[in-house]
């Protein structure tokens, strides 16, 4: 983790200079808000998880998203925005029950959702990127 000369930004990296960070972490006084950026159906280990599953891309992406907000000390509850990128728009169903799976279905987060034609390796079917709130 790399915090920069503003002490209120601290950006966490992957291991290897990729040109980004996997999230920014903002003090706000209170509480801190944490920008989390694109996150792919990549595990652990950096291996693709199904080339042709949307729901189990989704949910290892949905992994990925709360191992970055456990790190920054909140839980799946802390998020309050969801921005999901697809290849086929008509599969939003199965996006949803994967979804649903991880929200607080309560108080859900705000979202968007885009169709794209294709993400950065041809076999990722999702990339979501997510802001939280944590307190």
């Amino acid at each position: 983790i790399k915090i920069n000369k503003m002490n209120h930004l601290k950006f966490n990296s992957p291991k290897e200079y990729k040109g980004y960070s996997n999230s920014v972490e903002v003090d706000l006084g209170t509480c801190k808000m944490l920008i989390i950026s694109g996150q792919v159906p990549f595990d652990e280990f950096g291996k693709l998880i199904s080339n042709d599953d949307l729901k189990k891309q989704t949910e290892q992406v949905f992994k990925n998203i709360l191992k970055l907000i456990e790190q920054s000390n909140g839980t799946i509850d802390s998020l309050v925005k969801l921005d999901f990128f697809v290849k086929d728009i008509s599969k939003i169903d199965e996006v949803r029950q994967v979804r649903d799976t991880f929200i607080n279905k309560t108080s859900p987060p705000t979202s968007t959702i885009v169709e794209v034609s294709n993400l950065f390796k041809r076999n990722i079917l999702i990339e979501i990127s997510a802001t939280a709130i944590i307190k």
